[in-house]
């Protein structure tokens, strides 16, 4: 038997298809530690940016961003749905709390939802531009892990940032792509996340601290980006949308001055 996608994709693509299987383990993670459901959505994170960066260098397929976006919905909009659900579940039963249960859950298929309706306009309409409206579902996913990681589980909280994450997700808020240099160090303090546990397993030298301290890094890093990015961070030959609206708007009144003059030298020629 002939697989059809043999010879038609890429390393990349390959790269993107590894980042929806570590989705699917982070979601059954969920249901036993939490903390390695977060660095698996991380991990994920991690060979998102990576698929690109080999897009880049190796070259690209047509199904390249179709992979992509369908790899998003494992990894960051199920994942992280799967572990606020399980936190939830994990802290509060149905039978004692039905009512904190059922909008905890509501909310986890809320994120789920507005993920993909995130990620498939973005198919449509980003791809390709070097900003993109609404919080990126990679960047919701990274803050829930991290905050997890960091201690941060109470699970009103957890609920209510998944909340406001999904609103996000569908906002009109314009975010532009990180800077190549800024990426990397994103990605850097995400494997170091990632690997403290095993650091620890291969030797007693590291601080017990320092895992959670990588985690507290990443989640200033992420907040500070979700928070200030759509404000300041426009740069590196990216336009705000501020910026384009004057530039559209000089650009306009440059032409109806010229064609005032125009209309001028006309009436006088008469």
């Amino acid at each position: 038997m002939h697989l059809r996608f043999v010879g038609r994709l890429g390393l990349a693509d390959a790269v993107t298809v590894a980042n929806a299987a570590v989705g699917f383990l982070a979601t059954v993670a969920a249901a036993v530690d939490p903390r390695l459901a977060a660095r698996l959505v991380l991990l994920a994170a991690v060979a998102d940016g990576l698929d690109g960066v080999v897009a880049r260098h190796r070259g690209s397929t047509d199904a390249g961003p179709y992979l992509d976006s369908l790899a998003d919905v494992a990894s960051f909009g199920v994942a992280p749905a799967a572990l606020v659900a399980f936190v939830v579940l994990d802290a509060r039963s149905f039978a004692a709390d039905p009512v904190f249960v059922a909008a905890g859950l509501g909310v986890a298929a809320l994120f789920v939802s507005m993920a993909v309706a995130r990620l498939g306009m973005y198919t449509a309409y980003d791809t390709g531009e070097r900003e993109t409206v609404g919080v990126p579902t990679t960047l919701a996913a990274t803050v829930l892990a991290a905050a997890v990681i960091a201690g941060y589980t109470a699970p009103a909280l957890l609920v209510a940032a998944t909340a406001a994450f999904a609103l996000l997700m569908g906002s009109t808020v314009t975010y532009p792509d990180l800077h190549a240099q800024d990426a990397l160090v994103m990605g850097v303090v995400q494997a170091a996340v990632i690997l403290t546990p095993i650091g620890h397993m291969a030797t007693s030298l590291l601080p017990a601290w320092i895992g959670e301290g990588f985690a507290f890094a990443l989640l200033f890093l992420s907040v500070g980006y979700l928070v200030l990015g759509p404000r300041f961070y426009w740069g590196d030959g990216i336009r705000s949308p501020k910026d384009v609206g004057d530039a559209t708007e000089a650009a306009d009144a440059t032409e109806a001055a010229d064609a005032t003059d125009a209309d001028a030298a006309e009436d006088r020629g008469a």
